[in-house]
């Protein structure tokens, strides 16, 4: 299966092509949207064509998701830490976004592949702001701790007005993703691909990845949560992470994947759906070149009926062959 890239291609694209036509003033500014609604808007001016701005609207958060000064938790922090003094975070944003970052193009790093490294890591931007609150979660249970003003259950953003709930306690967290889909025959794939997907986890090669359970009704530990938060049309999908899964370099991938989850289950329902459909194409066209190969040939049957010789009976030969 497809794991989704952690950065932006199109903003990684201008990034590198930026960075390496400094000294051409061209003006930039681009407005586009990525899957979950993310929205960015990268700038820059002839006036001062070394600095560009990068905006990013994140996806409406819920009435259960806490919001600190429009970002996820632990966000400004974390932009900090990736970054450095190389990015100055705009105070306020842009006028519809929730982040406005500066950057000076000309600072970056002399060598290609520390500048490259962080070019990538600015395209990431995405998995920086909204993995910042599951990254101080996971951060603690790598530590077998956990934050003293963290509460029991935590509502992190991943789509417009929804959620997915975590459970962190020292020896694990528990992530609970109610799954929503609009389309019907969405919901009929996602079902399947859902309870597929807890089937493999069973088979032996998987016997390190995180437990997986999947459940059309909400499991035990979202009691509290609003009625309105638990409409999931494709059921309930919970994984426990353990300490384990978030060691050393596990956790950048951890973090990602977990973020994202319902956009890769997404993404499969609608590969999948194109393949039936391009299935279904392909039979059609079988089917109508079978029908095509029984149509007899106009030209022979033409041949045949000239061919014939009919001989008009009397009728008293008419009846003696009828009583014949």
């Amino acid at each position: 299966m497809i794991l989704l890239q952690s950065h932006s291609r199109f903003l990684l694209q201008t990034l590198l092509n930026r960075a390496q036509n400094l000294e051409k003033g061209v003006e930039l500014d681009h407005h586009w949207v990525e899957f979950d609604d993310v929205r960015y808007h990268i700038q820059v001016s002839m006036k001062n064509p070394h600095v560009l701005l990068l905006s990013v609207s994140l996806p409406t958060p819920s009435s259960e998701t806490i919001f600190v000064c429009g970002l996820p938790f632990g966000a400004i922090e974390a932009i900090k830490a990736a970054y450095g003094n190389l990015v100055q975070i705009l105070d306020p944003p842009r006028d519809g976004f929730n982040l406005t970052l500066k950057i000076n193009l000309s600072k970056l790093p002399a060598n290609q592949e520390q500048k490259h490294a962080f070019l990538v890591k600015v395209a990431s931007i995405r998995e920086v702001v909204l993995g910042a609150p599951l990254r101080v979660i996971l951060e603690h249970l790598a530590a077998r701790t956990v934050a003293l003003d963290m509460d029991p259950l935590v509502a992190l953003v991943h789509r417009p007005n929804e959620s997915f709930f975590l459970f962190p306690q020292a020896d694990k967290v528990t992530v609970v993703y109610p799954m929503r889909f609009n389309d019907s025959i969405d919901i009929v794939l996602a079902t399947s691909f859902l309870q597929e997907f807890v089937e493999a986890r069973r088979t032996a090669g998987l016997n390190n990845t995180p437990p997986c359970s999947w459940s059309l009704t909400p499991p035990l530990e979202l009691k509290e949560v609003p009625a309105d938060a638990l409409s999931a049309n494709a059921g309930f999908v919970t994984f426990v992470i353990f300490p384990r899964h978030v060691e050393g370099q596990k956790l950048d991938r951890t973090v990602w994947n977990l973020s994202t989850f319902h956009a890769y289950v997404s993404y499969h329902v609608k590969c999948s759906e194109g393949f039936m459909h391009t299935r279904m194409r392909r039979r059609v066209e079988s089917l109508i070149q079978a029908l095509n190969r029984a149509k007899p040939d106009a030209e022979n049957s033409k041949k045949t009926s000239y061919n014939r010789s009919f001989k008009r009976l009397g009728l008293k030969e008419s009846r003696t062959n009828s009583f014949s």
